[in-house]
């Protein structure tokens, strides 16, 4: 008898999930139910898998509301309904339009309209699926209403939106955030009436036992709908089933391609090689994953054309097809890849590639996806509220002050000790953590599907342009739908951008190919980068853990940096196998204490898990596990799938078993933490080995064109440090670094040689609109010959000009800044102001003044730098207030080793983590005085009593101690120092 039931996904509405809604409906005893979000079909999916456990049928359909006004309710009578509903909601949404106040004509489709907006827009006719609903509170109106004469068109709506009061109060407060109004204010029309809560069948029958018409034409309509999907284990695959329309040609030229690559890859291919070819085109036709293949292949191939970098990895890179199509660059055969990882006659699902691509280049690809396929989506995710989030929007829902609020989010607070509005704003948090806040795009994910994807949800159309379905990849794979994974980083484009620069600045050294991986393998200069760990800017090589890892590891070859790519993951450090690794690196006996099974699995990584494929074979071949559920028990170190019951199941399975083997617990729990630790992030071997590839390229041009690949990798936004780091290691390399200068300087940075001239983007608030007017000026019309000039020909007010005199970017007028801030004020102070911003079609006559004689400082200088790019280009150590005591450095670290050292430092990278009992501890980086780098240890009790408390030069002083040759500090004490005042204003 509930025909318009909310969840959680009525965005900002609902209050808890659809499998709550279940249990609802079975604590009600009502056997059938209607789940009708808000302008949203993002549950519907879940709702019909999950409701046969609950032995509920389910109906699906659609509340439609303006600005959370009610209009009708569709629901589907059967899946061309649900369709024909998907397509209505996602037209208005993608025009951003009000929908129509009566519904269009839908074949296989009821609409229910509310009593009161029957009323109020005087509907008296009704097609054949059209009802007036009737809520419980509606009685009264519709005794009192000629509409009770319409016996066959009346029906109950009893609203569910909550449980109890709770979940009451939970909405308002959501109605208030969406509103963006204090809780006081919202008004009623705002929020759903209290009485919107379920009741026993019986109960609610008994409510309109005075109409029986209404309880027949409800039970009638809930008759007439079915829904239903194919949720059972082994689905048929969703995705489009052909490339070239026939099964047959798909798989002629899928044949016909490896050959192809055949000669590209293996110009004489040994047996080997041809064996394994004919084992995977066997098995992949015969699980008909051809059409996969060949989708991947023609993205690939497109971007071929386009000349877009890109790198296929994933357990995509365990298959050589794969390698022989070119959509990945990684050799299973050299690294013995395990095929089974990526397809087994146990797997149902099609395989799955991750397509990295420049992130300048990935929307023109997802472009092309969308224009050469018929049926396409973007993956939607849902951004949830999280406790930092949740308690800033209810504080400004409870009227709380800005610095207040930034108190309770950063937990800087005493319970006990707060008042009552503070203390509604911390429980409150706790209510809506958790529920769905706002639709969003998954990182990667693209569908390709057989039919219309609006058979399974309606699709929105986010600011990007690409229409993106309701509902995530976890109930789509369980749909029979899998995604396309097409991803955007920013490495590629600096691999890219790199050549581009070396092209001009070095031509005659441009003449390489940056895909002769083989060749770089065996560079010593790269390796001894890798050995040494200066790997500064280079792609996943750079940051501070993993340059202790390889200074721990001491690796100077490729197979050590695929192992080093994936030991580095949080997985495989959480389980303390990251050290242990280590150990059985340096010290050959200890690999012995391995598990003779776990040693014969995994010998190439001393008995150690460290990739994926480690899960499948230690639940393989040591806890006897079927490869089927071997996988299941992969995929449930995801955290989502990780609660599902097929993943728990597996977990009893796998202990139960390892005891049948007569295994010790001791052993089965230790393996089982192992496993259970990887928690998601461990990668498949072939992943790690393609991220391996792409730091060759990267360390290749680190080692032979450092400058020219620093300057592509400023260009693309930086890695994982800060701008100033990258220049910083430009300076040591010999570079001179030229600020901004309007008649030489691009939009992005440019070398000359082993000049750096700083692009515009450098310039923090310097609007982009800006930069473009001064470029395509110049451009069109030559270098500006004066500040007169330049206003003259570029429309920009004195807030942007000024920008660009404080930094020097008219230095070639041979003036005083302070004379050209002067010139500037005079000069567009002295255009009227019914014509500025317009350009002028006459220079205006310099007018001269005589000014006092102006002078700028060093210190000066630096302080407009920090305002302008974030930070002074000579460092920060020259503007401390108290200059440093000592001279101490990082290169005399092994001259204190086990002594304790006084330095000073400024912070480069920090990382706050817990240890093993929850106390929180952290680890810094920083910058001697002589631009060394150094590292640093913030063991719990120093780490509360000092903090690291942001950017900034501290002086440290700490025990130096060295684990397998990696010198590091353990902080005894740490101070943050202090700067001068700016001397612009003192």
């Amino acid at each position: 008898m509930y025909l318009n039931c909310h969840s959680f996904y009525s965005l900002r509405f609902g209050t808890f999930s659809e499998i709550d809604l279940l249990e609802l409906a079975k604590e009600n005893k009502t056997r059938c139910l209607a789940l009708t979000d808000i302008n949203n079909t993002s549950a519907c999916l879940n709702f019909i898998r999950k409701a046969k456990e609950y032995q509920i049928k389910p109906i699906v359909g659609i509340d439609f509301r303006n600005n959370h006004q009610p209009l009708y309710i569709g629901l589907a009578k059967n899946n061309e309904g649900y369709k024909e509903l998907n397509d209505f909601l996602s037209y208005y949404s993608y025009k951003k339009i009000d929908f129509p106040k009566i519904a269009p004509p839908l074949k296989n489709s009821y609409i229910i309209y509310p009593l009161q907006h029957v009323l109020s827009i005087n509907k008296t006719n009704f097609t054949d699926n059209e009802f007036i609903g009737i809520s419980i509170k509606d009685i009264p109106k519709l005794c009192l209403s000629n509409l009770r004469k319409l016996k066959d068109k009346c029906i109950a709506l009893q609203p569910v939106t909550f449980r109890n009061k709770k979940d009451f109060n939970a909405h308002r407060l959501l109605r208030a955030i969406d509103n963006n109004i204090l809780l006081s204010r919202l008004p009623n029309h705002q929020q759903a009436c209290f009485s919107e809560q379920m009741i026993p069948d019986q109960e609610i029958k008994n409510k309109f036992s005075e109409f029986d018409f209404i309880i027949n034409n409800t039970l009638a309509v809930q008759e007439e709908c079915f829904i239903d999907f194919n949720f059972s284990k082994n689905n048929p695959s969703l995705n489009q089933k052909t490339y070239t329309s026939s099964i047959q040609e798909d798989n002629k030229l899928l044949k016909k391609l490896c050959q192809e690559g055949l000669l590209y890859r293996y110009p004489n291919p040994k047996k080997k090689v041809l064996d394994r070819l004919k084992k995977e085109l066997s098995l992949i036709t015969k699980m008909e994953f051809v059409s996969y293949f060949l989708i991947n292949w023609r993205i690939v191939s497109y971007a071929q054309s386009k000349g877009y970098y890109y790198v296929g990895r994933g357990s995509g890179a365990n298959s050589i097809v794969a390698y022989l199509l070119r959509i990945t660059d990684v050799d299973p055969i050299e690294l013995d890849l395990y095929f089974e990882r990526f397809i087994n006659t146990h797997r149902t699902s099609p395989p799955d590639f991750d397509i990295d691509f420049s992130w300048k280049d990935r929307q023109d690809i997802t472009r092309f996806i969308f224009q050469e396929f018929d049926n396409v989506a973007l993956l939607g995710t849902y951004i949830t509220f999280h406790y930092k989030g949740a308690i800033r929007e209810l504080g400004k829902v409870f009227g709380l002050p800005k610095f207040e609020i930034d108190k309770l989010s950063e937990g800087d607070y005493d319970y006990s000790s707060l008042d009552q509005i503070h203390k509604l704003v911390v429980i409150y948090s706790n209510l809506i953590r958790g529920i769905p806040n706002y639709l969003s795009i998954h990182a990667s994910g693209i569908l390709i599907s057989e039919s219309p994807l609006h058979y399974y949800s309606a699709t929105d159309l986010p600011p990007k342009g690409f229409p993106t379905v309701q509902y995530d990849m976890i109930i789509a794979e369980d749909l029979g739908l899998y995604k396309f994974d097409i991803l955007g980083q920013r490495g590629l484009a600096k691999i890219k951008d790199a050549i581009t620069i070396i092209e001009y600045n070095q031509p005659a050294l441009a003449d390489f190919d940056i895909h002769d991986i083989g060749r770089f393998k065996k560079d010593k200069k790269i390796n001894a980068l890798i050995r040494d760990a200066k790997c500064l800017a280079c792609f996943y090589v750079e940051s501070p853990a993993m340059r202790m890892l390889l200074s721990k590891l001491k690796t100077d070859n490729y197979l050590g940096l695929v192992a080093a790519s994936s030991i580095i993951r949080p997985g495989v450090a959480k389980s303390g196998m990251m050290r242990e690794y280590i150990l059985r690196e340096h010290d050959k006996d200890r690999r012995k204490n391995s598990h003779p099974i776990m040693l014969d699995l995994m010998s190439e990584t001393y008995g150690i898990m460290v990739y994926q494929e480690d899960v499948i074979k230690v639940a393989h071949f040591f806890a006897k596990l079927t490869l089927d559920e071997a996988d299941v028990l992969r995929r449930g170190m995801s955290g989502k799938f990780r609660s599902r019951k097929e993943f728990k199941d597996v977990k009893n399975k796998f202990i139960n078993n390892c005891k049948n083997e007569g295994y010790a617990e001791s052993l089965i729990l230790e393996i089982w933490d192992q496993i259970a630790s990887f928690a998601g992030y461990a990668f498949p071997k072939g992943h790690s080995a393609s991220y391996a590839v792409e730091s060759y390229q990267s360390l290749f041009l680190k080692a032979y064109f450092p400058l020219e690949y620093l300057v592509a990798t400023l260009n693309n936004g930086g890695g994982f440090y800060r701008p100033e780091i990258y220049l910083h290691e430009a300076k040591i390399l010999g570079a001179t670094i030229l600020t901004p200068c309007i008649n030489t300087s691009g939009y992005e940075h440019i070398i000359n040689r082993k000049s750096i001239f700083l692009g515009l983007m450098i310039l923090r608030n310097l609007e982009y609109k800006i930069s473009e007017n001064i470029l395509s000026n110049r451009s069109q019309n030559g270098p500006y010959t004066s500040l007169d000039n330049f206003i003259d020909r570029v429309q920009i007010g004195i807030e942007q000009v000024s920008i660009l005199i404080k930094i020097d970017a008219f230095r070639f007028t041979n003036k005083n800044k302070h004379e050209l801030l002067w010139q500037a004020h005079f000069k567009i102070n002295s255009i009227p102001s019914n014509i500025q911003n317009q350009f002028l079609l006459f220079n205006q006559k310099q007018v001269e003044h005589t000014l006092p004689e102006l002078k700028t400082s060093k210190l000066e200088t630096m302080f407009e730098q920090i305002e302008a790019f974030g930070f002074p280009l000579c460092g920060y150590f020259k503007i401390l207030a108290t200059a440093p005591k000592n001279s101490n450095n990082a290169n005399q670290l092994y001259d204190y080793l086990n002594k304790n050292i006084d330095i000073y430092g400024y912070l480069i990278a920090m990382k706050n983590t817990k240890t093993h009992t929850g106390k929180r501890m952290a680890f810094g980086t920083f910058l001697d005085q002589s631009g060394n780098i150094f590292d640093t240890v913030l063991f719990p009790k120093i780490q509360e009593k000092y903090q690291l408390r942001g950017r900034g030069i501290y002086r440290i002083y700490g025990k130096v101690v060295k684990e397998f040759g990696f010198l590091s500090i353990e902080v005894i004490k740490i101070i943050k120092q202090d700067y001068i005042q700016d001397p612009r204003y003192a």
